[in-house]
């Protein structure tokens, strides 16, 4: 008899031989090659404009691609341009996606709440004109764990650019949100429904919202990964972004344990950031436990005279404010904030940039 360890090396790569790379030029060729579309395949698609609405389910470590980065295929049009489903292992690299009525990308876990999707990787993914108007995401994902999101742009979308509902354990960084007059963008990044450890970094925001960064949010609690949380959102990292415009930078939304560290802002139009409490079921947690530390804060008086909104039901007094750099560039005089709270060895009336 075989040893076990033997037979689990046979099976792997028996399973890996029947794995294929295809290249597809043309729409047909595309629909032909989902059809028997298999795990572990590698998808090249050549530059050109393909129709979106596809959909793969329950397949692994797959791999769509660009046969070419520099010019990458264009998928118009659906109502999601790929929607994949319990697709462990999945890596989309150097695509372009656009024009879709209900999101550009979504990934989920297929309904079963308990099992998250995990290790999927999106790499220089364009998407554009998303809605415009509603509830329609640039990158919808729920119930996934160990995702990257990286160096990708989103531009025009009409609800978040990039949306997590229960994903844990991710990383969102290099990406750019870029807001477009028409889209009624609500948020750049939203990190809600059960989320945590996810760390957003060397991100961009340029006019990307109400609120470009959301730290939590609002989910009806049928949609909770894990069920039974008792926070939107907890151990969150947003770090060394650029958030430009927006009503605010940040809103803190039933977040209970967060880091915003090392981030520029410049110029919002109403707050800098928004302390509220949107979920209000038994048990949970009010918004708390947040550090706002070493930031770089640029504003006008003339649009900001209230720099934290605090809403009931939360825990402003459990915030941590530390180095912050405040200047009122029409006022600096003023620069000094009305905070909640003392702020520790906070700079006040030169401009950090």
């Amino acid at each position: 008899m075989q040893p076990l360890s033997l037979i689990t090396v046979l099976l792997f790569v028996g399973s890996h031989a029947l794995a294929k790379e295809i290249v597809v030029r043309d729409a047909e060729s595309l629909r032909s090659a989902l059809l028997g579309l298999k795990s572990g395949d590698t998808l090249k698609v050549a530059p050109g404009d393909y129709p979106g609405g596809h959909q793969i389910t329950n397949l692994t470590n797959l791999t769509i691609e660009a046969l070419d980065a520099e010019n990458p295929p264009h998928f118009k049009g659906g109502a999601n341009g790929w929607q994949f489903s319990r697709c462990s292992g999945l890596t989309l690299r150097n695509l372009r996606i656009s024009g879709q009525t209900s999101n550009g990308l979504n990934l989920d876990d297929g309904g079963d709440l308990g099992n998250p999707v995990t290790g999927i990787t999106l790499d220089h993914i364009d998407v554009s004109d998303i809605g415009p108007n509603g509830n329609h995401d640039g990158i919808k994902c729920s119930g996934l764990d160990k995702l990257t999101i990286r160096d990708c742009t989103i531009t025009g979308w009409g609800g978040q650019g990039i949306d997590f509902v229960g994903c844990h354990h991710s990383l969102i960084t290099g990406c750019r949100f870029i807001g477009k007059e028409g889209f009624n963008a609500s948020a750049g990044i939203q990190l809600k429904g059960g989320t945590s450890d996810v760390i957003v970094e060397k991100c961009h925001f340029t006019n990307a919202g109400e609120r470009p960064l959301n730290l939590g949010g609002s989910t009806g609690l049928p949609y909770f990964r894990p069920q039974g949380a008792k926070y939107e959102a907890t151990r969150l990292i947003a770090r060394d972004n650029v958030i430009e415009g927006g009503l605010c930078a940040a809103a803190f939304v039933g977040v209970d344990g967060a880091e915003f560290s090392g981030n520029t802002i410049l110029f919002p139009t109403k707050w800098i950031f928004r302390i509220l409490q949107e979920t209000n079921e038994p048990g949970f947690a009010p918004c708390r436990n947040v550090v706002v530390r070493d930031n770089r804060i640029v504003f006008r008086r003339s649009q900001v005279q209230t720099e934290v909104n605090v809403g009931d039901g939360t825990s402003p007094e459990s915030f941590r404010f530390e180095k912050n750099r405040w200047f009122a560039e029409d006022k600096p005089q003023s620069s000094k904030p009305n905070l909640h709270m003392a702020e520790k060895d906070g700079v006040y009336g030169t401009d950090p940039r």
